[in-house]
């Protein structure tokens, strides 16, 4: 997306926390410079960004916004997408990057397609390209139809999703009810062919009023060649995989990560396949208990005080062992269907992992694993924590982090999608921090 000796003025707007640190794991890899704020950055925010070097500070080479806004209202979802454009333009940022999930999560009314739209009409583009590819894990796209691993995503575990199910393959059918303009897409044959063909293809695209491109990509060589042949566009949209097609601007990060000393739990809200199975392998290794969606119901703030009592009875045993509280091990832990009259388990879920990340904070801990991206918004802003500093991954868009709450209290967070990570992950993670 630019030459090695280019100044990158990148900055990326992220639908969700998880959405944001995977691509700065990505974009890190590569050798970028990356900082993540969690929410749009104040007045006082974005001098202490550019005074420290962000995109257009002169020394860092990229900023990711942090929203959690992939199942807010449209509305609200498009004007903080808009507000975090406006700041990252203030930062000098000359490259947008609008950053939804692999998986394409969204609904029929959107907010994958009012945002870009929104975002396109700000930046006066004519094109855009839409690449959810992300194939390290297992996420490609071919024949404009976004496979998982082997299965067709609506054939995939995400055709169950509480919040956002996937029931379709073709993101031409998925985006076009979201947008107000035509959808087209780009072959493998093209993307593998003459450099050139790629580009004519996409400038005739545009030409020819079709505003957004859904290009085919199923490996790094792939997310490459769109890389390069997007490389004077000021908006892409897609997955973290893109980042991956950038030229390496050095070594990635090597070093350890400052550890913060404290108690260590991992809270998992997400109820994909993935994170259950990762639950399955921790609790014969760590003390773990289960959301009780009753007791959430009939009294949040005793359920919360309940699993901080537990949680600090093992940690005065143990003061290392990380805990776990989830919301869902097994596919008949989810609830379905909301019962009349009640709030939705995922909101309850949020809002209780929420309070036990701050009642554990208050008991001393200081290092969290956390499941799923409406979780981790939640829990991230529960605490306070505005700024993260990355280290090195920990799996594919996985990596652990750094960061000060509003008192200077600071906390290692490892943010992850519901769909992500090794099955061995709410254990070995612990191992990179020492």
């Amino acid at each position: 997306m630019h030459g090695a000796q280019t100044a990158v003025r990148w900055g990326a707007i992220a639908d969700d926390f998880t959405g944001a640190t995977d691509l700065a794991t990505n974009w890190v890899a590569r050798g970028v410079r990356t900082t993540v704020t969690l929410g749009v950055p104040t007045a006082g925010e974005l001098a202490a960004l550019a005074g420290a070097g962000g995109a257009g500070g002169g020394g860092g080479d990229a900023v990711v916004i942090a929203l959690k806004s992939r199942t807010a209202p449209v509305a609200e979802a498009v004007a903080e997408s808009l507000a975090a454009l406006a700041a990252l333009r203030a930062l000098g940022c000359e490259r947008i990057y609008d950053k939804y999930c692999s998986t394409f999560d969204s609904t029929p009314r959107g907010n994958i397609g009012p945002v870009a739209d929104a975002l396109m009409a700000e930046l006066d583009t004519g094109i855009a390209v839409v690449v959810p590819s992300f194939p390290a894990t297992g996420r490609t796209v071919y024949r404009g139809h976004l496979f998982v691993g082997d299965q067709l995503l609506g054939d995939s575990p995400m055709r169950h999703h509480p919040l956002t199910p996937m029931t379709d393959a073709s993101l031409v059918r998925l985006l076009a009810p979201q947008t107000a303009h035509p959808v087209t897409t780009v072959g493998l044959d093209v993307v593998r062919g003459d450099p050139r063909a790629l580009r004519a293809a996409l400038d005739a695209a545009g030409s020819d009023g079709r505003r957004y491109a859904v290009v085919d990509a199923i490996d790094n060589g792939d997310l490459a060649r769109i890389a390069a042949a997007t490389a004077d566009h000021p908006l892409v949209t897609g997955g973290s995989g893109l980042a991956l097609g950038l030229p390496a601007r050095g070594a990635p990060a090597t070093g350890a990560m400052p550890v913060v000393p404290g108690h260590r739990a991992v809270l998992a809200g997400s109820a994909s396949a993935a994170t259950r199975g990762q639950i399955d392998a921790a609790r014969s290794a760590l003390p773990s208990r289960r959301l009780d969606l009753a007791a959430l119901r009939d009294d949040p703030a005793a359920e919360v005080a309940r699993l901080t009592d537990w949680a600090r009875a093992h940690w005065a045993a143990a003061p290392d062992t990380p805990v776990l509280v989830h919301s869902a091990g097994s596919p008949q832990d989810i609830e379905r269907r909301t019962p009349e009259g009640q709030r939705p388990a995922a909101e309850l879920v949020e809002e209780a992992l929420a309070g036990c990340a701050v009642a554990f904070a208050g008991a001393g801990a200081r290092q969290f694993v956390v499941a799923g991206g409406e979780t981790s918004g939640s829990v991230v802003r529960a605490l306070g924590v505005r700024r993260l500093e990355l280290g090195p991954a920990l799996a594919p868009g996985v990596s652990w982090a750094m960061g000060p709450d509003a008192r200077g209290t600071r906390y290692n967070l490892a943010l992850k999608s519901g769909n992500f990570g090794e099955r061995s992950l709410f254990t070995s993670a612990w191992k990179e921090l020492g």
